[in-house]
């Protein structure tokens, strides 16, 4: 950081709340783009999918409710409040993670590598896939990924809350770095 800029900030900071700072700190870091903001899907109920879930259908599958809808709106809000925009919008094909995806963005594309590892047979292929994708995320965009707890633990190493978000980038190794947290809206 150059120091006008950090003098800028730090005369500020006695101004706004310390949410504001943060949230303009991530939003700063979004727009410089390379990196993909991972959340977990909003508030449904529940752990685990019931037995004999399909993905195709919705009845049969753990949903977000009134709190997780919510959640999920004010999720969107924040980013058109920054003036953020995402490049794409990519979602686990569960249906709590796309309707996360679409009531905060208005779309998302259903993405396999996504999905809960606990139903895949190939957990290792499915993470190197997300690295890479990572890693070709370019500067001055960003992607919005809306997941689960289990992948992006396996992915970034910690655990998330319902509707929370990982900024997440590439190393030059391949491996995953975890910029900033956004908490849950």
């Amino acid at each position: 950081m150059n120091g006008r800029r950090e003098l800028i900030l730090a005369g500020i900071a006695g101004l706004l709340p310390c949410t504001a700072m943060a949230d303009a700190a991530v939003a700063d870091r979004l727009r410089r783009g390379g990196v993909v903001a991972a959340f977990r899907h909003a508030n449904a109920p529940g752990t685990y999918d019931p037995p004999g879930f399909k993905l195709g259908d919705c009845s049969t599958q753990r949903n977000l409710d009134d709190a997780g809808r919510e959640q999920a709106r004010r999720l969107g809000a924040w980013f058109r409040e920054q003036r953020l925009a995402p490049a794409a919008v990519r979602s686990s094909p569960w249906c709590r993670c796309l309707d996360t995806a679409r009531l905060a963005f208005g779309r998302a594309e259903a993405w396999a590598p996504l999905g809960s590892p606990r139903a895949s047979t190939d957990e290792a292929g499915q993470l190197a896939a997300l690295r890479g994708a990572l890693a070709r995320v370019e500067p001055g965009r960003f992607e919005v990924w809306v997941s689960h707890q289990f992948t992006l633990s396996a992915l970034a190493g910690g655990g998330t809350a319902s509707g929370e978000g990982l900024v997440l980038g590439a190393r030059a190794d391949g491996s995953v770095e975890l910029l900033a947290r956004l908490p849950p809206p």
